[in-house]
């Protein structure tokens, strides 16, 4: 029988708040995401462009960092071997603008659930609020997810 290391429906809370370790952003995070995504913008990838842009410096790509913060998230074990599937992303807001060497964190709170039977889980809505190294908020939203119930005791 495979244990799961995260928590099961049942175990959510409302109001349950969680803070993600955090992670620094590198020149080959936006490298290889712009190769993965084939998102060359120039914003991204062009120094000499991005230096006499509103920036003056390069940005990284916003799902980048909305991927960072997902991984982010997972290695928290909150969900390690319970989730069912990511359903949505909801109100997702990209407000401030990450660099080369910012270090990003997420803020995640429980702020509903409802049993969903039918999958053998339900569904936990999580408020996201991605911060960089000087505690602003650099991205915000509501992620929801579907998670595993408790399995039932063997008699």
């Amino acid at each position: 029988m495979e244990v799961s290391r995260g928590l099961y429906y049942e175990e959510f809370t409302d109001g349950e708040q969680i803070t993600t370790a955090g992670r620094t952003i590198t020149e080959a995070d936006i490298v290889n995401f712009a190769g993965l995504s084939g998102d060359y913008n120039s914003i991204h990838t062009d120094l000499a462009y991005t230096q006499s842009s509103f920036y003056q410096q390069r940005v990284a790509h916003g799902l980048l960092v909305l991927s960072i913060a997902s991984g982010l998230a997972f290695r928290t074990g909150l969900i390690e071997g319970t989730v069912i599937a990511w359903r949505d992303i909801g109100d997702w807001r990209f407000s401030q603008p990450v660099f080369i060497g910012d270090t990003v964190h997420a803020e995640l709170e429980v702020v509903d659930h409802k049993p969903m039977p039918r999958l053998g889980g339900g569904r936990v809505d999580l408020e996201v609020r991605v911060k960089n190294q000087d505690d602003k908020v650099v991205m915000n939203g509501r992620w929801g997810l579907l998670v595993l119930s408790k399995p039932e005791a063997a008699d």
